[in-house]
């Protein structure tokens, strides 16, 4: 591995390192969004373009690291900008983030993994060339997959990056949508698991499912005409 990929690594664990010793992701949670909420509101009002700024770096360096912290973020961001910029808002920032992670992973432990494992690789490698935007699409979709290992194993393959970039904009709004428009109601907010209901999880779900929907019917085409 040469300096440069090394360097690498060592910014993002330094990165992380500090995020913990820090005790950064205590300023990440639901009590201090609401004790700061009415000071952050003002700052929006007398610096908009900083505070998007800052708010969309923020949260491109959350995602590209895999710190915690995403969910607070996206309510985070309805509450400052409303429901609609907020998505906007969110939806750009976690998949740049995602990007990021993605490409590092790619750039840095691919050939590792593939040098280890390319043959038991190959089958899924194929799959996720010709029909990888359904298949991440539904990852994205189905809340029970978790972002970062989403964004972290996509890097490991051959999915192409502009289907990772377009599955994931896409796959990110309901469940981004959800977040951000109870952030944009902070007040009624008591706690992060009382946001996703049964029911909206049972939904993203069946949405996942209908998304995967072409892919697995091409698939048993394929294998019927043979």
């Amino acid at each position: 591995m040469d300096r440069y990929k090394l360097l690498i690594l060592f910014l993002a664990a330094l990165a992380m390192a500090l995020f913990f010793y820090l005790d950064l992701g205590s300023y990440l949670s639901l009590e201090a969004l609401k004790a700061n909420h009415r000071a952050l509101l003002e700052y929006r009002d007398q610096h908009t373009v900083a505070m998007v700024a800052g708010f969309m770096l923020i949260y491109i360096v959350q995602t590209a690291f895999s710190l915690p912290g995403a969910a607070i973020l996206s309510l985070a961001s309805g509450a400052l900008f409303g429901t609609a910029m907020g998505t906007v808002y969110a939806n750009i920032s976690a998949t740049i983030g995602a990007t990021l992670a993605f490409l590092v992973t790619r750039y840095l432990l691919r050939d590792i993994v593939l040098a280890k494992f390319g043959s038991r690789l190959e089958g899924i490698n194929r799959e996720l060339e010709s029909r990888g935007f359904n298949y991440l699409l539904f990852l994205r979709l189905v809340p029970v997959f978790p972002f970062f290992l989403i964004n972290l194993a996509s890097g490991l393959t051959r999915l192409p990056l502009r289907t990772f970039i377009l599955a994931t904009m896409v796959g990110i709004i309901p469940g981004g949508f959800i977040y951000v428009n109870a952030g944009a109601s902070l007040v009624t907010v008591t706690s992060l698991s009382g946001i996703a209901s049964p029911r909206v999880l049972a939904s993203l779900t069946l949405l996942g499912l209908f998304s995967l929907t072409p892919a697995l019917y091409i698939k048993f085409k394929h294998k019927k005409d043979i």
